[in-house]
């Protein structure tokens, strides 16, 4: 294990993950916000990269709701960004839309797409499941008739599971990976996929106002399919957190085993510089 401070010096950027690591859904947390803080006083940039599915303004508003200061980073990217650019050939057509009713509005506005039913639908866009208490085996039903329609489904929010406080519930990504296992065809957004870190290392570079090296540029993330994938995908090193979705079979809190946290993350090819429970400076 490491702290930030450690390794610090030798990035000039950090590309963080959002949910997991700056914050648990209710919660910031303050230890990785006064690291992204520290790290930005020390002249590095950072770079938010989330899989929420949502664009990045209401992102900046949760981000203030939770008290995460503006100071403490340079730009966020998120998947709902580049699920706007993978719906733009949508114009004009009706989607069937899974997901909390309400949230994630802005990711159609000005893209004159129409909510409605499957049977009307052109494809399926998929944020969450429609509530926290379910499960992706209650949708097997509507999934029978999304096959049979063959729909596409665009998956705003890869990720599988996310911490909410103490609990984990089921993600967008998900649903997904049931629908591509029955045989449905499926698009995604946001990380470990190149478009999103394309953005971001995009942002970090006019953040700095130069170019930066790959190996000066730093991913932190809590997730082994999003995060670690990714970050091996992008060419980058990878501070990974142990003590969010992988908490209990890593035991972050309590001993954790280094050989442990390397065998889960080898599989992603991620270069693992250092590993934590939290972020922290």
């Amino acid at each position: 294990m490491s702290t930030l401070s450690e390794i610090a010096g030798n990035y000039d950027a950090v590309l963080s993950d959002v949910w997991g690591v700056v914050h648990n859904g209710i919660a910031a947390h303050p230890s990785a916000v006064d690291a992204l803080l520290r790290f930005r006083q020390g002249g590095g940039r950072v770079v938010l990269i989330t899989n929420a599915p949502r664009p990045s303004p209401p992102i900046v508003d949760m981000l203030d709701r939770l008290h995460v200061p503006r100071d403490a980073y340079d730009s966020i990217v998120s998947s709902g960004d580049v699920t706007r650019a993978m719906l733009t050939p949508y114009r004009g057509q009706t989607l069937h839309y899974v997901g909390p009713v309400g949230e994630n509005d802005g990711l159609f506005e000005g893209l004159d797409i129409t909510p409605g039913p499957a049977e009307e639908a052109r494809a399926v866009i998929v944020t969450d499941l429609d509530n926290d208490d379910q499960t992706p085996d209650d949708y097997n039903d509507r999934i029978t008739l999304w096959l049979k329609r063959k729909l596409p489904m665009v998956c705003a929010n890869p990720d599988r599971v996310v911490e909410h406080g103490e609990q984990l519930i089921y993600c967008g990504g998900a649903l997904a990976d049931l629908y591509e296992a029955r045989g449905g065809m499926i698009r995604m957004a946001g990380k470990p996929y190149r478009p999103i870190y394309d953005e971001a290392l995009r942002r970090a570079e006019m953040a700095a106002g130069r170019t930066v090296e790959r190996s000066r540029i730093l991913a932190i993330g809590d997730s082994v399919r999003t995060d670690a994938i990714g970050a091996a995908n992008a060419g980058l090193d990878l501070l990974f957190i142990t003590g969010s979705i992988h908490a209990a079979e890593l035991d972050a809190f309590g001993n954790p085993d280094p050989q442990a946290v390397r065998d889960l993350v080898a599989p992603s090819g991620a270069r693992l510089r250092a590993f934590m429970p939290r972020l922290a400076w």
